[in-house]
């Protein structure tokens, strides 16, 4: 029985790690995989048990994007290696302040609508909502796309690019939308490119979702039980492990087949979802 338990507490860190990062909505694939299939609040105990689990899961994908993107933080807090000469300007580069303008936006918008966005946005027909309409804005900006961006890498992003970024970011409070989608896109709507976008998604993610999840913690300390401790262990291990093969998988895919077949793959996820549900 107790290896059946870790088996299904592998199986929702290996969805958690696939999904966090990927333009198809973590929230989607945790409602059939856990709500409607595992029940993971079953063997856990109870369902504050199992959100405290989610939320721990959850800084095993943040880790595996801070592995990841090592250098490029190293260099953002200013203990990067320097690629220019003493007395030499220094070449354009994605800076901390970037990060900044671009987290302002949900970060206000998070903290104002918390409540309702608990108590409304996460039913399922609205996270079905969420699925469709973010897949409508991932074919929206390929199509708008151009076919030579004007910012091919990060380092070339303005901070007007980066605080309009942030204001699509605000979609991905709707559970359901995905980060990354919305993020992606008003990248890509922006000027950048696919990579680009990507890159600067996954920088800005670090800060705001840890911030989140810290928090968090901290309301749901006691829910972390001597009893369920192996189970978050395992799990946030799993989520790592998954995360850091699909972010790693997914930059390197991400220039060459764009967004519409992620947009695609969500239009079927939320068919599935009305079926189910």
């Amino acid at each position: 029985m107790d290896f059946l338990m870790f088996l299904k507490v592998i199986i929702l860190g290996m969805v958690e790690g696939l999904t966090e990062f990927a333009p198809v909505s973590s929230t989607g694939h945790m409602i059939i995989v856990d709500d409607l299939w595992l029940q993971s609040k079953e063997f856990l105990g109870n369902q504050s048990v199992a959100n405290t689990f989610k939320v721990v899961i959850q800084l095993g994908s943040i880790l595996a994007v801070v592995v990841v993107m090592k250098d490029r933080i190293l260099d953002l807090i200013g203990l990067g290696k320097k690629s220019y000469k003493v007395g030499q300007n220094p070449p354009a580069h994605l800076k901390l302040t970037h990060i900044l303008v671009g987290i302002i936006p949900a970060g206000i918008l998070g903290v104002l609508f918390e409540d309702v966005i608990d108590e409304v946005l996460f039913g399922y027909q609205y996270v079905v909502y969420a699925l469709i309409a973010g897949a409508i804005l991932m074919i929206f900006a390929d199509q708008f796309s151009s076919k030579r961006p004007s910012v091919e890498t990060v380092d070339q992003i303005t901070y007007k690019q980066a605080f309009f970024i942030g204001l699509f970011q605000c979609l991905s409070l709707w559970p359901g939308f995905s980060r990354s989608g919305a993020t992606i896109s008003g990248g890509v709507i922006m000027g950048l490119s696919h990579r680009a976008a990507s890159d600067f998604t996954f920088i800005m993610a670090i800060p705001i979702m840890a911030g989140a999840s810290f928090i968090s913690l901290l309301k749901n300390w006691e829910f972390i039980t001597i009893s369920a401790l192996p189970f978050f262990i395992v799990g946030f291990i799993s989520a790592f492990i998954f995360a850091l093969l699909s972010i790693r998988f997914f930059l390197k895919l991400i220039d060459r087949i764009k967004l519409v077949p992620f947009a695609i793959y969500r239009i079927v996820l939320a068919v599935l979802l009305l079926l189910f549900i």
